[in-house]
């Protein structure tokens, strides 16, 4: 499919990593566990960074994170912390790396309790994608009521770098909202 001379989100700029990202994956409703875990895991590492740099470092990621297998992460210990601190691929920051790996175990109890983590992440706004109809960027808003709930809940659970900036972010990127604006090629084709 082309989608070169589309109109996109204004976020998406022009980097065809990023355009790539938006047209095939953001906002497309995710309900694979291993992916959930995966965009989890990435949206916390990008905690005060961008997310191109994230995406940049995204197949770096797959292969420090035994391709995103929380019941591998879970395992990581302290010798594998230390490889990770010295992985020029992803984001070497302790805390992020040690999170990710607490958060494999915070993971597979919820799959436990549920039967699946997208079972219970799903839940939080009952099963369907919310469809907005944002007219500009600038409309889109950081938080909701239902990324409050998700990372209060998250956090209680045991996961961090979960707060509701984050679970915003995650929310969109698995497609639970549709947060593509009015004007770009993706909102009514993931509207329907």
């Amino acid at each position: 499919m082309n989608n070169q001379n589309k109109p996109r989100c204004r976020w998406a700029g022009s980097d065809p990593l990023y355009c790539a990202y938006h047209d095939e994956e953001w906002g497309v409703a995710v309900h694979d566990d291993r992916l959930l875990f995966e965009f989890l895991i990435l949206e916390g590492a990008q905690a005060g960074l961008s997310w191109i740099t994230i995406l940049r470092k995204r197949d770096a990621y797959r292969k420090a994170f035994a391709g995103f297998d929380p019941h591998k992460v879970v395992f990581f210990g302290a010798e594998k912390v230390v490889e990770l601190l010295n992985n020029s691929g992803i984001v070497r920051n302790r805390l992020k790396i040690e999170s990710a790996i607490g958060n494999a175990g915070a993971f597979i109890r919820v799959q436990q309790e549920f039967g699946s983590f997208d079972s219970y992440i799903w839940s939080f706004i009952g099963g369907r994608t919310l469809q907005n109809s944002w007219q500009r960027h600038e409309d889109i808003p950081a938080s909701t009521p239902e990324s409050d709930l998700m990372s209060r809940d998250l956090k209680k659970r045991g996961f961090k770098f979960v707060g509701s900036t984050i679970c915003y972010a995650f929310m969109q990127a698995i497609g639970m909202v549709n947060d593509h604006t009015v004007d770009c090629f993706r909102h009514p084709e993931l509207a329907r």
